[in-house]
């Protein structure tokens, strides 16, 4: 990935595409104060909610993309993946989901994490773009696929010519993991092979958010896939992680637009 900085913001970009606006912000530059800022997108963690409406402005500005088209969804670590055309007027969210497909130019796709897996779509071919949130339960309910399912049926988008993005998140050293889900993983992908590790000490056990979404998508006909391999667990100075600062802190964001 590309690290880009505008003023005090600094965002990352997938190199494979470029041809599309995006960017997955960095919790620098922003409004908010400690814990959760000083970029904190999250609306609901607590923070003032005019510093999170200005750092959603520095958001779109740094990116030169329409903040009166902006569309995000209400996450709630699922697999659904709904088509956008607008917002909602009156409304911060346009449905319960995880991911977000659109055709449509000049309408921003806006998501948020804190150790969750930013997924990135763009068929360049048919002019599709997609975006998920994907935890561990979204990874195992196939959140990625979701959105390459619907890009597929609704817009005629070939898996082939999809280009992914995989972005930060907690990285599989840092994802400790219980029983739940091992057995989750197991069974969605067969195997928990490449996917799981155990501490040969204390048999505890790490999932690969990053291995495992890119397995599932690949499985799926999925072949352009560039990852970001940045752990936000580890890197707290520029990404809010909610398991590292254990719950008090932010939201980062990851934006695509036609």
């Amino acid at each position: 990935m590309e690290r880009i900085t505008t003023g005090d913001l600094a965002h990352y970009q997938f190199t494979h595409l470029a041809d599309v606006t995006h960017g997955v912000f960095t919790r620098l530059g922003g409004a908010s104060l400690a814990p959760y800022g000083p970029l904190n997108l999250g609306g609901n963690v607590g923070d003032d909610p005019v510093a999170v409406t200005e750092n959603y402005r520095r958001v779109y500005d740094a990116l030169a993309v329409n903040a009166e088209r902006a569309c995000s969804v209400w996450q709630v670590h699922s697999a659904d993946t709904v088509i956008v055309t607008e917002p909602v007027p009156g409304r911060r969210w346009v449905d319960k989901a995880d991911g977000m497909v659109t055709n449509q130019a000049d309408t921003p796709l806006v998501m948020r994490y804190a150790d969750c897996v930013p997924l990135l779509f763009h068929d360049p071919v048919q002019g599709v773009i997609g975006i998920a949130h994907a935890g561990w339960r979204g990874t195992v309910q196939g959140a990625g696929m979701s959105v390459v399912q619907v890009m597929v049926d609704a817009f005629g988008s070939r898996p082939g010519d999809i280009r992914a993005g995989i972005g930060p998140s907690i990285g599989p050293d840092c994802y400790q993991v219980g029983e739940e889900v091992v057995e989750a993983v197991e069974a969605h992908f067969g195997t928990t092979d490449g996917l799981i590790k155990c501490d040969p000490a204390d048999g505890t056990a790490y999932l690969n958010l990053w291995a495992a979404n890119e397995r599932d998508l690949r499985r799926n006909g999925v072949e352009h896939i560039d990852i970001a391999e940045i752990c936000t667990y580890t890197n707290t100075q520029e990404f809010h992680s909610h398991r590292a600062e254990k719950g008090k802190t932010g939201r980062f964001v990851a934006v695509i637009s036609l």
